[in-house]
């Protein structure tokens, strides 16, 4: 029995077995599309997740317009969502570019796709130091406040509602103060939290020594702002301090609710994932886009697959903007 080889003609675009494209696309393009489908169900499930503990804790969830107003080189100036609207524009402004990488590929204009793709990467590069300046600013904090022994957050502002630093009012007392090392061992062990730069005792005594100030909690009002109690109250309440809180991590923040912090991290740090992985595959066709392979190819399919995940996490992070920063 004789075996027969059939061959397809060289000109024959095939897709995984036959010569039919489903949906007009490529193999590589549609499973691009299927990561896309997938990976935002894995970002709707997490966004999700958001809103439901937002929804849960919602009176003592902060307030973004106060959490995000820091802008480079503006030390001690208030810009409310300003720096965090100038990302989101930067990175829209990317996908434009993309975009016209695309376009002139099809067009075959090597020059022109490795300009706007080298945009892109600009683009990238400055959204993903932006984020990385954020969480610095984030994680340090600004004010700082008190956490009680019932877990509610403290913090400090003057006659007029204005926020106060620990800074501008905590005493040095004579006391010894140790910061734990790795050394300590165990007592090393059962605390991953730094020295604050205040202790409790003190921040009580700056507070008892400026009648002028009050403390806020973290829940909301009717009108959507925080409690501001009287000064009676707030000597009362102050006695139930237990941690000093500067800044945020994954065990306090000083801006409200934990979960917060904790879903900040991890949302903004996928996403942020992301596009540094689209920066590094965005690299690595540029270069390829210099030394002519998809010139010689007559192809600049790569760089519309490329521009496929881009554009997705363009629009995950309109998403991730609106849940967190506007809502």
């Amino acid at each position: 029995m004789e075996a027969t080889v059939t061959t397809a003609n060289n000109d024959e675009k095939t897709w995984g077995g036959g010569d039919i494209q489903p949906l007009g696309a490529s193999y590589g393009k549609m499973m691009m599309w299927f990561f896309i489908v997938s990976d935002a169900l894995t970002f709707s499930g997490f966004l999700a997740a958001y809103g439901f503990s937002r929804f849960k804790f919602i009176e003592t969830w902060p307030l973004a317009d106060e959490v995000f107003t820091h802008f480079p080189f503006m030390h001690g100036v208030s810009a409310p969502m300003y720096y965090v609207a100038l990302m989101t524009f930067i990175l829209i402004f990317s996908s434009v570019t993309m975009v016209l990488a695309v376009d002139a590929g099809h067009q075959l204009k090597k020059t022109k796709v490795a300009i706007y793709m080298f945009l892109t990467i600009i683009g990238g590069f400055i959204f993903v130091g932006s984020q990385a300046w954020e969480w610095k600013n984030f994680i340090k904090g600004e004010y700082g406040a008190v956490e009680t022994v019932g877990g509610s957050l403290l913090q400090f502002v003057d006659k007029d509602g204005k926020r106060v630093a620990l800074e501008e009012f905590a005493v040095k007392l004579p006391e010894q103060r140790e910061a734990l090392t790795r050394a300590d061992g165990k007592w090393f062990m059962e605390s991953a939290e730094s020295t604050p730069t205040y202790s409790v005792a003190e921040i009580q005594a700056g507070f008892k020594a400026h009648p002028e100030l009050l403390i806020r909690t973290e829940h909301l009002t009717a009108e959507k702002k925080k409690t501001i109690l009287s000064r009676a109250e707030s000597e009362s309440r102050l006695t139930t301090a237990k941690y000093v809180v500067e800044g945020a991590n994954l065990v306090r923040n000083e801006y409200g609710s934990k979960l917060f912090a904790d879903f900040f991290f991890f949302i903004t740090g996928f996403h942020g994932f992301h596009v540094f992985s689209g920066v590094i595959i965005n690299i690595i066709i540029f270069f390829n886009v210099l030394l002519g392979t998809y010139e010689k190819r007559r192809s600049y399919e790569m760089v519309e697959k490329v521009g496929l995940y881009w554009h997705f996490v363009d629009l995950v992070w309109v998403f991730v903007f609106t849940v967190f920063y506007l809502v």
